[in-house]
């Protein structure tokens, strides 16, 4: 049995204290499996961004323990983790997090500069062959669109390959012809380079990109999906009264 890329076991997050307390995630326990498409579904605060962030490394389990490969979170000192997460992990956020002064290329490598590797020009030109926009990198973020400003940050998530892809509601501020194209690149980075990626999202049409859709509900699984279709998620959206 391989490792999973990624996973939280008895995870509790609570936030503030006492009566004003709040528990983001509730005793949970979920892998994501290397090489696959896992999406995180479920109503609003039922704990999928703060699953994403705590596995993740961004933010810090109350409870529990958080893995990235056989990798101990909570056993990692801040530049520990630091490393970990600039080695291992790419993001794509929902807000682009793009810098305005560096064009599109700069902004790709920004991660391997940043460390202090080189950058692999082959698979550079393939991904950026691959997500569509070899001719737009000398541009500025302000000189591009939207769609086109998510494509840099997903290329800027791959580039450095790394061990997992983590996206945050990624399609969420794109129209639905830019969505499905992003959505699409990711799903081809899964099954033609073996990518893993973990996406928190609303959209059952986004969602049936993934392989595995785990479903949470005041902090807790409540059910999982595989090789989900639109439909099928629409369903169990419904039955679970979001």
């Amino acid at each position: 049995m391989s490792i999973a890329a990624a996973r939280v076991a008895g995870a509790t997050k609570v936030y503030g204290e006492g009566e004003a307390a709040v528990t983001a995630l509730d005793d949970l326990t979920v892998e994501f499996e290397q090489g696959k498409f896992t999406a995180i579904m479920g109503p609003s605060g039922s704990g999928k961004s703060t699953l994403l962030h705590c596995v993740a490394g961004l933010d810090t389990l109350t409870e529990g323990s958080a893995f990235i490969g056989d990798v101990s979170l909570g056993d990692l000192n801040e530049k520990d983790l630091t490393l970990l997460r600039r080695r291992k992990v790419g993001f794509i956020f929902q807000a682009y997090n793009l810098i305005p002064t560096l064009n599109a290329a700069e902004n790709i490598t920004l991660p391997i500069d940043i460390a202090g590797d080189e950058v692999d020009q082959v698979w550079f030109d393939t991904v950026v062959g691959t997500i569509g926009i070899t001719d737009r990198l000398s541009h500025r973020p302000s000189e591009l669109s939207g769609g086109q400003q998510q494509r840099v940050a997903a290329a800027r998530a791959l580039v450095s390959r790394p061990a997992i892809v983590f996206a945050d509601e990624p399609s969420g501020n794109l129209d639905s012809k830019s969505g499905a194209e992003l959505l699409g690149f990711m799903r081809h980075a899964v099954d033609e380079y073996g990518q893993t990626i973990v996406m928190v999202t609303h959209d059952p049409i986004g969602a049936a990109y993934a392989d595995r859709i785990v479903f949470l509900a005041d902090g807790r699984l409540v059910g999982e999906l595989l090789d989900p279709t639109a439909d099928l998620v629409f369903e169990h959206l419904k039955s679970m009264g979001d």
